[in-house]
């Protein structure tokens, strides 16, 4: 009897996130996030203020996303081979490098570079996500890999606030976000000097038969069309193109829509930040030890679906405050037209909504429709990386997680460019409905073709 008792609190342990093993990591990362979070929304006006034109702001919006396409693959083999922390410890000295090379900034290219350093060396949350990997199993590995989301619902939210409070305490000098975006890297390194130890296996299968030949391209595109591996890849690329958009185009479509400024969409990015955190720091655990991680990834689709579906058909009623006089005096007064958060699709035009009916039926129902769509986006990330996890071996985890951070990458790369210019063209309910419609598709697909079985 005894001895089944103690069988039985073994299995409950394993079955338990080890939140000593896993909050070093996950306060590593929200640092981390922190400073990035606080340069994102500067970005447009910072290369404003060097007379960038549209067309330079969007290529310097897609300048991260691009270089670490091509670098976190490489990185994430990388710490297969090499460890994790010293890896980990490379991508963050170089986004340091980034936050200072921004900070000194006297011209239009030294953005560039800056962007670009902190993208090539930006295997941060890929080497991260590894970690995770190593100090959990398969029963807890979905929920560890949430809290890697939650965290970027924290950075999300605080980040633009503390962006705020920087800008309001120097006068609005763009150069002083970029140096505390740098002390907070600086005091991600320290913590994970200090805090993290090595967590990858000493004996590693990474190398296989091919040794060398491991770290090539071609190598990573074998992994991707591996059946299973390729499905699900595909799944992570899609589903950030559908999400990403959604983030991105978000103020155009308030704007035109509700007639909220930017202040108005800050509430609303708070709002679906709470939500992500909600799910990937508190629910995704429950809900995989309960459901598993293909039934997450099914219902993640649908939730995203639903909600983008929803949005697109927000009623064209602004919020009861609205002034159509007073918005376009303050749109005109900032020089030009910028959205919160999305570089590649600002300026594109908006026709602002008519104040002789307001309300708060169009703000109730695009606060609705959020639900779904922040579930579906909180599951899907975390729940296809664990899938990814467990259909390699062990020495192959940071390669494919790597792989999977590069395709988010190209997502965020794509999406505003393809949302804004289905905006331009068909207005603004076609993107929302279009990407609700393509994850409506690929969940039918999801059914078909995501098998139950975990090992290749």
């Amino acid at each position: 009897m005894a001895q089944g008792r103690v069988d039985s609190n073994q299995e409950a342990s394993r079955d338990r996130l080890d939140m000593k093993k896993i909050l070093p990591v996950f306060m590593i990362v929200v640092i981390d996030l922190l400073g990035l979070t606080i340069i994102i929304p500067l970005m447009p006006l910072y290369a404003a203020s060097f007379g960038a034109n549209p067309f330079m702001i969007g290529l310097l919006g897609a300048a991260y996303p691009i270089t670490q396409f091509v670098g976190a693959p490489l990185l994430g083999r990388f710490s297969d081979r090499w460890g994790r922390r010293p890896v980990l410890l490379i991508s963050q000295i170089g986004t340091l490098i980034g936050f200072l090379v921004l900070g000194f900034s006297d011209a239009l290219w030294l953005l560039f570079l800056a962007r670009m350093i902190d993208g090539i060396s930006g295997a941060n949350i890929a080497t991260a996500q590894a970690v995770i990997s190593d100090v959990t199993n398969e029963k807890t590995r979905t929920q560890g890999l949430g809290l890697i989301g939650a965290a970027f619902g924290i950075g999300f939210v605080i980040g633009p606030v503390l962006a705020f409070i920087a800008l309001a305490l120097s006068g609005n000098n763009y150069h002083v976000p970029a140096f505390v975006a740098a002390a907070f890297s600086a005091a991600s390194i320290a913590m994970t000097w200090f805090l993290l130890p090595e967590t990858h296996p000493e004996h590693s299968e990474y190398k296989g038969d091919g040794g060398e030949k491991s770290l090539t391209l071609q190598a990573m595109l074998r992994a991707i069309r591996l059946p299973q591996i390729g499905v699900l890849l595909g799944l992570i690329f899609m589903q950030q193109i559908a999400f990403g958009g959604f983030e991105q185009l978000l103020s155009l479509f308030t704007l035109e829509r509700l007639g909220l400024n930017a202040s108005g969409n800050a509430v609303i990015f708070v709002f679906v930040g709470v939500l992500v955190v909600a799910v990937q720091g508190g629910l995704i655990g429950p809900w995989s030890r309960r459901w598993g991680d293909r039934r997450l990834v099914f219902l993640g689709l649908l939730t995203l679906a639903i909600g983008l579906v929803l949005i697109s058909f927000t009623p064209r009623e602004p919020v009861p405050w609205y002034s159509q006089q007073e918005l376009t005096q303050e749109l005109q007064s900032s020089g030009s037209f910028r959205t919160h958060e999305n570089p590649t699709t600002q300026h594109v035009g908006v026709t602002l909504p008519s104040d002789q009916k307001t309300g708060w039926y169009g703000l109730g129902w695009i606060l609705v429709a959020m639900i779904p769509t922040a579930i579906g986006g909180g599951i899907l990330q975390p729940s296809i990386n664990s899938m990814l996890t467990k259909r390699v071996t062990t020495g192959e985890i940071g390669g494919i997680l790597g792989i999977s951070s590069a395709l988010l990458s190209g997502a965020n790369a794509v999406a505003p460019i393809v949302g804004g210019a289905l905006f331009d063209l068909f207005g603004a309910t076609v993107p929302f409905l279009v990407f609700g419609l393509i994850m409506a598709a690929l969940f039918i697909g999801a059914l078909r073709l995501i098998r139950p079985a975990a090992e290749p």
